[in-house]
């Protein structure tokens, strides 16, 4: 026998959601305001008013009785028995040491672990929030020598400070040193999870210690643009940076324009370096934890967010809402946070308050960092607003938004220890040409991690009508649509990694491909001022955001701003007023993200890159016949069509559809000095470059 609904209940369920909230208040309001006029006004008027209102009324309760009988509602007991169990749900979390934290930092991506780091190292006490719990970033990131350094410098400062028994312990029982587990000249790479080396796996299971890194050992530029109407390429062959034996403090603090226009020394997966810095936090909150520590050093929360107001839309939110950002007089928030359960809802992630679990006051931080990523919202409900950035292309129109279009993907193919970069011409059916762009991301001796990034020209639709797939009037959102559209992604794309691999088209369909290839847009934005806040600041890419390419939003980051922060804890140590020391990190960060702009601008029209370093961008450039001021066609309208096709959906990026296939374990082909246009008319013509020789140089024209 089921059991009786209560009234309350009922209600409850009633009022679920927008648009049923909406669907009754209309009703009582148009009967509300009916019966007051009715009342108000006498004559003939009262009778059919008096009227409308009772039927508006009836129809209020006809609505609230259909939405109590459709709400969803609870099994009856006796046929389940599922109970919540004895997992952290179930209890009141450990607040210990959480209230006002010197540092709090509100994402944990690399900027704000680094952040984290630094003020641990400086003996302060730091508290960490994050909704998405462990990271999960599977890209791939050219990494300039400046993060080893920073590294050395803290696992320097932390024994310095704390001594070895203040210092975590990996699983095997050494030292947890940060810049030993990135990387050292005596310990191997390869396909290395950070998991494997913080707990010594590979060490105790294999007799072989290793690191997450893979050294740069081939850095390589293909410019395939025609030259004088003809397709010509040129190939470079760079010398790749040697990798550092030990810090260097004298490298913390360099300009991060100086910093990007460096070489990249380093690869490594975005989810291997952040899962390094997260288990280094969090051995050391487990070790004060276990001390008894009443304020412990760490404190993290990887399911929690910073209090926000019910997002149903519905009438009474405004009256229950919760605040999490808490102002105080003289100018600070306080900062209440609250555990939250994230759900995969219809296509789209969705997250909730945990129910039955209370809002954690973490009281009023020295400092706070916003550093969430793109489009951070809890940066805009503080009133941050980011501006597009514009770059003037020298072709009569003046700055205009730097933006550009992209497809990514992830094939298993042993790209290996390479940076290599490509430069094409593509043309309209006007004759125009376009630049186009590609990267190739690999990893040292990792034949599953082959990243490769294709730029999208700007006429370029994928349109399956107009390519004559699907037939004119065909809805967008079919599947015959839809398939079209994805098949015109997948055989542009392969067809340009061709090109950069040399490995045949028909050859790569073969290849497994674990992500991708999706379509995304590149629009470079920055904020006026990082300051939001007496207490707190908005940095990484919350902040601003040049071009990817460089990899600069990662080094920026975690080398620019979360050594702002080092900065910020040195100045106030050294005596300088809060007041001072903020706005100073608030210049610092914005200055930091002005040099990454600075450099990246070139990567939207001209041909080099930005990492190569002056001298060989001449070198480069007197190869080609090309000078380094000569610009590309760009325009805007075609691309808006495009994205107009299918929605760009930004929650693709951490859902995996794998494409099953070969993975190709072999030394990727030598790279040919023949244009892939000419190569029907001249297949035996040169002979490859080869991948050692720096500067080497070779016409196909």
């Amino acid at each position: 026998m089921g059991k009786t609904v209560s009234p309350t209940r009922l209600w409850k369920r009633a009022w679920s959601g927008r648009a049923r909230q909406t669907a009754l208040m209309v009703p009582v309001a148009t009967a509300v305001v009916l019966g007051a006029a009715g009342l108000v006004l006498g004559g003939g008027a009262r009778p059919p008013l008096l009227t409308s209102a009772g039927i508006a009324l009836f129809a209020a309760v006809a609505t609230f009785v259909v939405f109590s009988m459709t709400a969803a509602a609870p099994v009856p007991g006796h046929l389940d028995g599922t109970t919540l169990g004895d997992g952290e749900e179930a209890h009141d979390e450990d607040l210990t040491g959480v209230r006002d934290p010197d540092f709090l930092a509100l994402g944990l991506g690399g900027t704000n672990m680094m952040a984290m780091l630094w003020s641990v190292a400086m003996g302060r006490r730091v508290v960490g929030v994050e909704m998405r719990g462990d990271p999960s970033l599977g890209v791939h990131w050219n990494i300039r020598e400046d993060l080893y350094h920073h590294f050395g410098l803290i696992d320097q400062m932390m024994l310095d400070r704390y001594g070895p028994d203040g210092v975590p312990k990996r699983q095997d029982g050494k030292p947890f040193l940060l810049a030993e587990c990135f990387y050292h000249p005596d310990t191997a790479a390869g396909a290395v999870a950070a998991d494997e080396v913080v707990t010594g796996f590979l060490d105790s299971h294999l007799g072989e210690e290793s690191h997450i890194s893979g050294i740069i050992h081939h850095t390589e530029f293909i410019d395939d643009r025609w030259h004088n109407g003809e397709p010509q390429r040129i190939v470079t062959v760079v010398q790749s940076a040697l990798p550092p034996t030990e810090h260097d403090p004298s490298k913390i603090g360099r300009s991060m324009v100086d910093v990007l226009d460096g070489p990249s020394t380093f690869q490594a997966g975005a989810s291997e370096v952040l899962i390094l810095q997260r288990r280094y936090l969090e051995a050391i909150e487990e070790m004060d934890r276990e001390r008894g520590l009443e304020r412990p050093r760490v404190r993290l929360f990887t399911s929690h967010r910073v209090v926000t107001p019910s997002d149903d839309g519905g009438m009474l939110a405004w009256f229950r809402r919760d605040e999490g950002f808490v102002p105080r007089s003289d100018g600070r928030k306080g900062i209440r946070i609250e555990k939250i359960r994230e759900l995969d809802y219809k296509g789209k992630f969705k997250r909730v308050r945990v129910p039955g679990t209370k809002v954690i006051d973490l009281g009023v931080p020295e400092l706070f960092m916003i550093a969430q990523g793109f489009d951070s919202g809890d940066a805009t409900r503080l009133g941050f607003r980011q501006q597009p950035v514009k770059v003037d292309h020298q072709d009569g129109r003046g700055p205009v938004v730097a933006q550009a279009d992209y497809l990514a993907g992830l094939l298993e193919v042993l790209v290996d220890g390479r940076l290599r970069r490509r430069i094409a011409s593509e043309f309209d059916k006007e004759g125009n040409e376009y630049w186009v762009r590609q990267i190739a991301v690999g990893h040292q001796d990792d034949p599953e991690v082959g990243w490769i990034l294709v730029q999208v020209p700007d006429f370029k639709t994928f349109d399956p009508i107009l390519a004559g797939l699907v037939p004119e009037g065909t809805d967008k959102d079919t599947p015959e649509y839809f398939a079209a559209y994805q098949f015109l992604l997948r055989d542009y794309y392969l067809e340009q990694v061709s090109h950069i691999v040399e490995i045949p088209k028909k050859d790569l369909e073969k290849v497994q491909m674990p992500y991708g290839p999706k379509l995304f847009s590149l629009i470079e934005q920055v904020g006026d001022d990082a300051l939001i806040a007496a207490n707190g600041v908005v940095a990484g890419d919350s902040f601003g955001n040049g071009h990817f390419l460089t990899s600069g939003g990662a080094i920026t980051g975690m080398v620019g701003h979360g050594a702002r922060v080092l900065r910020y804890w040195e100045a106030r140590a050294a005596g300088v007023a809060h007041e001072t020391a903020v706005r100073t990190l608030a210049d610092g960060i914005k200055e930091d993200t002005e040099g990454w702009l600075h450099v990246s601008a070139q990567e939207f029209s001209q041909a080099v890159p930005i990492n190569f370093g002056a001298e060989r961008i001449e070198k480069i450039s007197a190869a080609s016949g090309k000078s380094t001021m000569e610009r590309a066609t760009t325009i805007d309208a075609t691309r808006r069509h495009r994205h107009s096709l299918a929605p760009l959906d930004y929650s693709d990026w951490r859902r995996l559809v794998i494409r099953s296939g070969r993975t190709y374990a072999e030394p990727l082909p030598p790279l040919s000095q023949v244009h892939p246009a000419l190569r029907d008319r001249m297949p035996a013509a040169a002979e490859p470059v080869m991948a050692d020789a720096e500067f080497a140089t070779a016409g196909g024209a």
